[in-house]
């Protein structure tokens, strides 16, 4: 399946700078990137929908396309320096746009979330003439809108993530964000850089970071649909596989589709692990870019 990043921005938004137009493309293409992954434990890919019934590679093509002024503008809206509401504005209207695309399901509300204040930051730091490393990325989240993003949840909506929050306790998407992305950068991103340059393709790294970060993040998403019980066999099983080699096994493709049938008959998703994923090669991409 080919997506055409060169050419599927909102040409209407013509102050936008070539500059956030660059950081758009990186952005729609780490949620490219990890969507085409597989074998994914119970997330949807081009091969199947895993462990949900109401959504299909499709439903995410759609909703990728929905996104692709968001990025490049909310880009350009932290090169501008704007305070945290503006994001969110822009955030709340492109979540809008994609609920209709995909007929209410939310296929991608922790990216335009996680993805998007990263975007911003990365838009931040490059207008200021600062190297857009991830670490600088992330501390600029923090050091802007950190305080603001912890403000929000005051009056934010009833999601999943909420009621599980107030069930179990623990972190949630905006702690971490407020936090400057803590385990993308001590966990997913030093997996990601070690595996390629290694030699490792992209989605042999891709695969060993996503079972990096599931065997440590308290994944709200694996909560919401399995409780305390599923997290636990969740991050079990990721360990278990990288105790064993993780992506270096002789056996590992075949024991990651076994776990993805696994994952998808017990309706367990790791969507935030995912985002975790996509967030990390963004950073990845974002400084190469420089």
């Amino acid at each position: 399946m080919n997506l055409n990043l060169k050419s599927d921005f909102d040409h209407r938004a013509c102050d936008l700078s070539p500059m956030s137009r660059s950081i758009g493309r990186i952005a729609i293409r780490a949620l490219y990137g990890e969507l085409s992954l597989y074998p994914k434990p119970g997330l949807v890919s081009p091969i199947d929908a895993g462990a949900h019934a109401d959504m299909d590679i499709t439903t995410f093509m759609r909703s990728l396309f929905s996104l692709r002024s968001y990025f490049p503008q909310i880009a350009e809206v932290g090169a501008r320096g704007q305070e945290f509401p503006s994001l969110r504005s822009l955030a709340l209207t492109a979540e809008k746009r994609m609920m209709r695309a995909t007929g209410s399901v939310n296929t991608h509300r922790g990216a335009i979330f996680n993805l998007g204040l990263l975007s911003a930051a990365a838009g931040y730091c490059r207008s200021k003439g600062l190297a857009a490393t991830a670490e600088t990325v992330c501390s600029t989240v923090t050091n802007l809108w950190g305080s603001a993003i912890l403000a929000s949840a005051i009056d934010a909506p009833v999601s999943n993530g909420l009621r599980v929050r107030a069930l179990y306790g623990g972190t949630g998407a905006r702690e971490a964000a407020a936090a400057g992305f803590p385990i993308v950068l001590e966990v997913a991103l030093p997996v990601f850089r070690t595996m390629l340059a290694n030699g490792s393709t992209r989605e042999d790294a891709s695969l060993q970071t996503l079972f990096s970060v599931m065997a440590v993040l308290q994944d709200t998403n694996i909560l919401h649909r399995g409780g305390p019980a599923g997290l636990s066999f969740v991050q079990d099983a990721a360990r278990s596989f990288l105790s064993h080699g993780g992506i270096y096994a002789t056996n590992a493709h075949d024991w990651a589709i076994e776990l993805h049938k696994e994952f998808s008959r017990r309706r367990l998703s790791p969507g935030g692990a995912a985002d975790m994923l996509a967030c990390t090669t963004f950073l990845f991409d974002i400084e190469a870019s420089q």
